[in-house]
């Protein structure tokens, strides 16, 4: 269905935002020019994006159970992906952003399918990685792209937020780079934002995806760049970045991607 909303975001967004040209601010030309900007092929693309290809072609079934209702449905793996996978372009993006910044503990939160998993992997190899994701059937999913990696060195756990992951969060005193993908839910983005935030430090990235996929993302976007911990935020359009960088003054960034 054609979403006028969105549209008309995108296209105020494009009309507003800057290139590299313009920026002020150092670290923030630096990340636009060095990192936004690098739109090399790089050979890990291939051979994730080759696993990506068989996700949207996978006719296996899976049941899902309603968290609400209990009840049970069934939906082919290639719908699953095709509702849950971001563009290539922005999980490259991810990908170079890890390997910029070089996290020591990263978390992503809801890593079904796994794509987005293995371009954080790859582009942060060391980093002590954990990747969750709340139900068991689509927590299967990520497991399997995982095995035909042949990656097992990340941390993939599943279990209820109020649980699992606020225990994960607790046991990590410091996070260097966050993944936050609410199913694109305003409460839960603020939920997983404020979660979060205690382990943060100046030098952590926050990336928040969806923020104009409805009203209630830019509504939850925009309250979070206003959050005091806050410094310098940079909106992609399709993600925004969120840093704690002390001694930064206080701005948000458009830019073109």
């Amino acid at each position: 269905m054609f979403n006028l909303r969105f549209t008309k975001d995108y296209v105020l967004h494009t009309l507003n935002a800057k290139n590299r040209h313009g920026l002020h601010s150092p670290f923030v030309y630096r990340l636009v020019d060095t990192v936004v900007y690098d739109l090399e092929p790089k050979n890990v693309y291939r051979e994730i994006e080759k696993l990506r290809h068989g996700l949207l072609n996978d006719t296996r079934s899976i049941t899902l159970t309603d968290p609400i209702t209990g009840a049970y449905t069934s939906k082919k793996i290639s719908l699953v992906a095709t509702e849950t996978l971001r563009i290539s372009k922005i999980d490259q993006l991810l990908h170079r952003l890890a390997a910029f910044l070089k996290p020591a503990n990263m978390l992503e939160i809801s890593a079904c399918p796994g794509i987005t998993s293995l371009y954080l992997h790859y582009g942060a190899p060391k980093a002590n990685f954990y990747a969750w994701e709340e139900y068991t059937e689509t927590f299967e999913i990520a497991q399997d792209t995982f095995k035909k990696a042949a990656v097992a060195d990340i941390n993939l756990i599943t279990g209820s937020h109020d649980k699992t992951l606020l225990r994960l969060k607790n046991a990590l005193d410091r996070l260097d780079f966050v993944l936050i993908n609410s199913g694109h839910e305003k409460k839960q983005a603020l939920k997983y934002f404020e979660l979060c935030l205690p382990a943060a430090h100046e030098k952590t990235l926050f990336v928040v995806d969806g923020i104009y996929q409805n009203k209630g993302m830019t509504e939850a976007w925009n309250k979070i760049k206003a959050h005091p911990k806050v410094t310098v935020t940079v909106d992609l359009f399709w993600i925004g970045l969120v840093f704690f960088k002390k001694g930064q003054a206080r701005e948000d960034f458009k830019i073109k991607f």
